[in-house]
């Protein structure tokens, strides 16, 4: 980052303080709504995902042990019962794994932008469904690995299959139990790309850590609050700011797609 601005890191410290609070305060999205931007200030995704990975990772065995803290504390029958779902994240690891390794080999069927104009499109109309309150369950079994999988394929390219993973994850766990089992599934999904960077001598940019960490917490802590807040709501207002978070995103990124084939 040495070719950059004072004000161009500046809004890069801005940016990982809002990567910190997406990612705590919905348990999600903490690449997939940092990088439209990050690349807007400098156009690579490797000087910027190695730090994403990393921070990923921190917060998750965060979340995760005190996720396993306080399960042990609460009772084993309680309603606000907030414990990863791991039944849940074996059966659905057992349909991500090859397609994860797949993505982290750069293995591609369809051009990079057709393909995420493809997936862009299915996420809005999930979270149309959300917004309007009326969301679309994932019943089909065979829909429900084809999201999983392609999710598992694009987390492997770039860490950002969260907008497919995220209605199959919402439509079989709790609403309580889905940010602390998402932050499950992503510890593992990112040690594996992490180590797919250590193996080809991606820098990790672990200098940047000093600088962009401080900012991730500070963002991570006011998450923390907001999801407090989301998960007490009722259950059509969780799933509206899920909804209108997902849109957001998949606006930003058909916006960008659509530039590039234009």
């Amino acid at each position: 980052m040495a070719d950059l601005s004072p004000l161009e890191l500046a809004a890069v410290a801005l940016i990982f303080v809002w990567s910190g609070f997406v990612r705590s305060g919905l348990g999600f999205g903490g690449a997939v709504l940092a990088l439209p931007f990050l690349l807007l200030i400098h156009d690579d995704a490797l000087l910027f995902l190695p730090l994403i990975a990393v921070h990923l990772i921190v917060f998750s065995v965060w979340i995760t042990w005190r996720s396993h803290r306080d399960a042990r504390r609460a009772q084993p029958d309680s309603q606000n019962d907030q414990r990863a779902d791991w039944d849940y994240l074996r059966r659905a690891l057992k349909v991500m794994i090859v397609p994860k390794m797949l993505g982290v080999m750069g293995l591609l069927t369809l051009p990079p932008r057709i393909t995420s104009v493809i997936i862009l499109l299915v996420v809005s109309f999930y979270a149309l469904g959300y917004v309007i309150n009326r969301p679309i369950q994932v019943k089909n079994v065979w829909m429900e690995r084809v999201l999983l999988a392609g999710g598992a394929y694009f987390s492997g390219t770039s860490l950002t299959g969260a907008p497919l993973i995220i209605p199959a994850f919402a439509s079989r766990v709790s609403k309580f139990r889905l940010r602390n089992t998402l932050f499950v599934l992503w510890l593992i999904l990112t040690v594996i790309k992490l180590g797919s960077f250590l193996a080809f001598g991606v820098d990790l940019q672990l200098v940047h850590h000093l600088w962009l960490f401080p900012c991730a917490l500070v963002g991570h802590l006011i998450g923390e609050r907001f999801h407090h807040q989301i998960v007490a709501a009722e259950t059509p207002r969780f799933f509206q700011v899920l909804g209108v978070t997902l849109l957001a995103v998949s606006g930003v990124g058909l916006l960008k797609a659509f530039e590039v084939l234009a």
